[in-house]
C-alpha cells in the first residue's frame, strides 16, 4: 500500500494528488483507513440522484462512465471556494477520518495496495465537483468526465447537492 507525504500547512496551495480509477459500479472510495469502515450500504435513490453517498467514515462519488475516470484530489487547510459556473454538478459532505489516512479507491480495487493519503484526524469538509458529464461517447465507454474533490478540515454536515446537473440522455446519474 503506497503512502503518500502528510498535507503540512496548506496556506495557498493545496496538496493535490491525482488518480485514474477504475469507476466499476459507477463510482470511487474515499474512506477513513480505520478497521470497520465500509460496512455499510448507504445507496439509495436519493444518493444515485445526488452522484453521493456517505455513510460513517466514508464517502461514494457516483460518477457519469463505468469506466476509467480522472480523480484530482485536493487537501486545504480552510475553505478554498470554487467558481460554480465552471462545473456541471456540486456536491457537499463531511467525513471522520480516526485513522490519519484516507484511502482513494476504486470500487473492485484491492483495498490494501490502494493509495493511502497522511492528514491530520479529524471531521474534514468534503466539496465534490463534477466536470463535462455530458462528453461521453455514444457507447458511455469514452469521455471527458472528470471529478475533483477539495477536503479541509471542518464540521461534520449532512451531504448536500450544491448545484444540480440538468437532465441528461447521456451517461448516468441525474
Amino acid at each position: 500500500m503506497p503512502d503518500v507525504p502528510s498535507i503540512g500547512e496548506l496556506p495557498m496551495n493545496p496538496a493535490r494528488y491525482e488518480f485514474s480509477l477504475f469507476a466499476d459500479y459507477f463510482q470511487f472510495y474515499l474512506q477513513d483507513d480505520s478497521p470497520g469502515v465500509g460496512t455499510e450500504n448507504p445507496w439509495t435513490e436519493q444518493a444515485t440522484n445526488d452522484m453521493l453517498a456517505v455513510a460513517h467514515g466514508y464517502v461514494i462519488v457516483g460518477t457519469a462512465r463505468n469506466m476509467t475516470v480522472p480523480v484530482a484530489l485536493e487537501v486545504y487547510d480552510s475553505d478554498p471556494g470554487y467558481i460554480p459556473e465552471e462545473w456541471d454538478h456540486v456536491t457537499e459532505c463531511s467525513m471522520e477520518v480516526r485513522s490519519g489516512k484516507i484511502v482513494v479507491a476504486g470500487c473492485t480495487d484491492y483495498f490494501p495496495d490502494a493509495t493511502r493519503i497522511q492528514v491530520g484526524p479529524g471531521p474534514y469538509a468534503i466539496r465534490v465537483l463534477y466536470g463535462d458529464l455530458d462528453k461521453l461517447s455514444w457507447s458511455g465507454l469514452e469521455g471527458e468526465d472528470h471529478y475533483l474533490v477539495m477536503m479541509w478540515p471542518g464540521r461534520p454536515t449532512p451531504p448536500r447537492v450544491v448545484k444540480r446537473r440538468p437532465p441528461s440522455s447521456k451517461g448516468r446519474g441525474p
